[in-house]
């Protein structure tokens, strides 16, 4: 008796709370976008006693599990979600396969403090669906060729171009000199990689892996030096891109452009099991502004290392590429690999002394989807010891006008005796001066820092015994890194001491600052460890915290970089580098960012600058809060972090 009033008991609560939930609805509109970037407007309504841990999940493709989402927002983002109904609109990117979206219910007492994203927020529970939307699609979308984005190739007179599609039917690049008159063709080589190609988690799991889609590279041909050229990817049965144009290389220029940055990622319109960045709009909006005012001038991006950020979420590598279209389907966009493209507990170079520096930061890629996605000059490769294919764009060079570029991996083998410091050792030596007068070396991990990245010291003594000499020999100009999330710029300087000029002597920048803001606090005063104070020793001769980009400009006589800030696109330090070999700094009182207080000067030494003294001191409150209160505030905001320019946000070592 007793047992058949539970089982109608258990019926009625479970028939109430069906119910209950039944009454969620959830609807969108469109129901078909024809690209990346187009918005779908998100309905519900229904939802009693609304809670403010109601969430909405995305999903692709629609059959993934509940707690296999690709991102999620609270319904409180709605001015109405109080009522039980509401709306949110959401810009999507074209990842090949249908969208679905599902409401959740999810309390407090639900909270599993061992599922949290990279942010140490709880990441919300799937326990309690309240409804779920019809299939959203791109449509015929699905063919269409996005994510374009050029790079120089070996031969001076071509243009490179890739993009992506989601099949593998032939691809082509037409390309002239008119808009209206696109004369010449190519065919594109299309390839993918699969999810048993990754080496680790969650790369190869099913929370990560998503189909990548056929990647497409071509090459445009017999193009006359610094004339602008339209251009459009694609075929008549799966049709085409808009028409987008570019300045061909031309590598006797008078003036040299390039914007060069570290470290930028990209950002999403919904939270991921990842921190992304938010600062990377930023970034490339100030970049698409230059580079339009250029005009009929050619220019070059490099961008060196850490490149979407995805570690392993598929989809992230696809947001990234969204992102960044509007600039590198303008300019050639060049990269060199950094260690969340790569590292991977396997991978095979990682002597004695490296075993705490290379880690599992590449989330299981193993540098395969950078490998694949970009193509840049030379035929670098090495192999992973796995089912990876080879990895690619390790060491390469060109020259562009007055510059002879150059990057390397700091990744990968680059001690004395190997391949790659015979290809560094063997470029830098037959380098025409007279030709390019300016050198430009450009890797990951820096050299040179004053951050307190104790985890590389020993990744930079062995970058200052085997390649600084290299570096000093054969007088390289400038040299710029990544990794480190500030701007930091060194006096001319070898083995740790400045110089009166760069020959000899090469000009040392940070400047991983384009986006990511997990950040390291600089190097302490040695007797005062647990102080906030962080002096600036002399051969640090400006840094900052400001998110931004440099740019470079060039010609015979002089290289210019002006670091630009993100929060007003204005330029906050700039260094001059004459062919003569004089190095002239930037004054200081016409870099400094207006109207930023500061904190006294005893702080900080004497004659450099004083922009970075109020993020000491919030540096050290920041972090004191956040082991105290982090989870709690991660819960309560439920946001990702500000990156705004009055944040520290101190950094775990395995996220640098």
């Amino acid at each position: 008796m007793i047992a058949n009033f539970s089982f109608f008991l258990l019926l009625f609560v479970s028939g109430f709370v069906f119910s209950a939930n039944a009454k969620a609805t959830i609807s969108i509109s469109p129901n078909v976008l024809n690209r990346s970037g187009d918005s779908v407007v998100i309905q519900w309504s229904g939802v009693d006693s609304p809670s403010d841990l109601d969430w909405l999940g995305l999903y692709s493709p629609p059959e993934s599990p509940n707690d296999h989402f690709i991102g999620y927002k609270f319904l409180n983002e709605s001015s109405t979600w109080k009522s039980g109904f509401g709306s949110i609109s959401l810009p999507l990117t074209n990842l090949r396969s249908n969208y679905t979206f599902r409401i959740f219910r999810w309390s407090e007492s639900e909270i599993d403090p061992k599922h949290k994203d990279h942010d140490q927020n709880p990441l919300p529970g799937t326990k309690h669906l309240l409804a779920e939307s019809e299939q959203l699609t791109f449509g015929s979308g699905v063919g269409m060729p996005e994510q374009i984005h050029l790079s120089f190739t070996n031969m001076v007179n071509t243009m490179r171009v890739m993009f992506v599609a989601g099949d593998g039917e032939e691809r082509f690049v037409r390309y002239g000199e008119s808009k209206d008159l696109l004369g010449n063709s190519a065919a594109a080589r299309g390839m993918r990689y699969e999810r048993e190609h990754m080496c680790n988690s969650p790369a190869n799991s099913t929370i990560g892996w998503r189909d990548p889609g056929w990647i497409f590279d071509t090459v445009m041909k017999n193009l006359n030096d610094g004339v602008r050229y339209y251009y459009q990817v694609g075929s008549d049965s799966k049709g085409w891109s808009e028409i987008h144009s570019y300045i061909a290389r031309d590598v006797t220029a008078e003036e040299t452009v390039a914007f060069m940055f570290g470290d930028m990622g990209c950002a999403t319109p919904y939270t991921t099991f990842i921190r992304t960045q938010d600062e990377s709009i930023s970034t490339v909006k100030w970049i698409l502004r230059d580079i339009e005012a250029l005009g009929d001038k050619p220019a070059l991006i490099s961008h060196i290392g850490d490149i979407s950020y995805a570690r392993g979420y598929s989809w992230v590598w696809d947001e990234f590429f969204a992102q960044v279209e509007p600039i590198a389907s303008k300019v050639p966009y060049h990269v060199c690999i950094g260690n969340h493209e790569y590292d991977f507990p396997t991978q095979p170079w990682k002597p004695d002394w490296a075993a705490s520096i290379y880690g599992n930061d590449g989330g299981g890629e193993c540098g395969v989807p950078y490998s694949l996605k970009f193509n840049m000059p030379g035929n670098s490769s090495e192999s992973t010891g796995m089912k990876a294919p080879p990895t690619r764009n390790l060491y390469y060079s060109y020259d562009m006008g007055s510059v002879h570029f150059v990057y390397i991996s700091t990744e990968t083998n680059f001690l004395k005796g190997g391949s790659q410091y015979e290809f560094i050792k063997q470029d830098l030596e037959s380098v025409n001066r007279k030709k390019t007068p300016f050198v430009v070396v450009q890797g990951h991990r820096p050299m040179y820092t004053t951050s307190n990245e104790v985890r590389d010291t020993m990744i930079r003594q062995k970058m200052v015994e085997h390649l600084e000499p290299l570096f000093v020999n054969n007088n390289v100009t400038l040299a710029l890194w990544g990794h480190v999330h500030r701007y930091e710029r060194f006096c001319p300087i070898s083995n740790n001491t400045c110089g009166k000029q760069w020959q000899g002597n090469p000009v040392h920048l940070v400047i991983g600052m384009a986006g990511q803001d997990w950040q390291p606090i600089w190097q302490p005063r040695p007797n005062h460890p647990d102080l906030p104070i962080f002096p600036q020793p002399e051969q640090s001769m400006y840094r900052t915290g400001e998110f931004g980009y440099t740019r470079l400009v060039a010609n015979k006589e002089k290289l210019t970089v002006s670091f630009v800030g993100n929060h007003d696109g204005e330029v906050h330090d700039t260094v001059e580098m004459l062919a003569s070999g004089e190095v002239i700094s930037g004054n200081k009182e016409s870099t400094k960012i207006p109207n930023l207080k500061t904190v006294p000067a005893s702080a900080t030494l004497t004659g450099k600058s004083e922009s970075n003294a109020l993020w000491y001191v919030k540096g050290a409150g920041l972090m004191v809060v956040g082991v105290l209160l982090g989870f709690i505030i991660g819960f309560v905001t439920r946001g990702k972090k500000s990156s705004s320019g009055n944040r520290w946000i101190p950094v775990k070592n395995e996220e640098t």
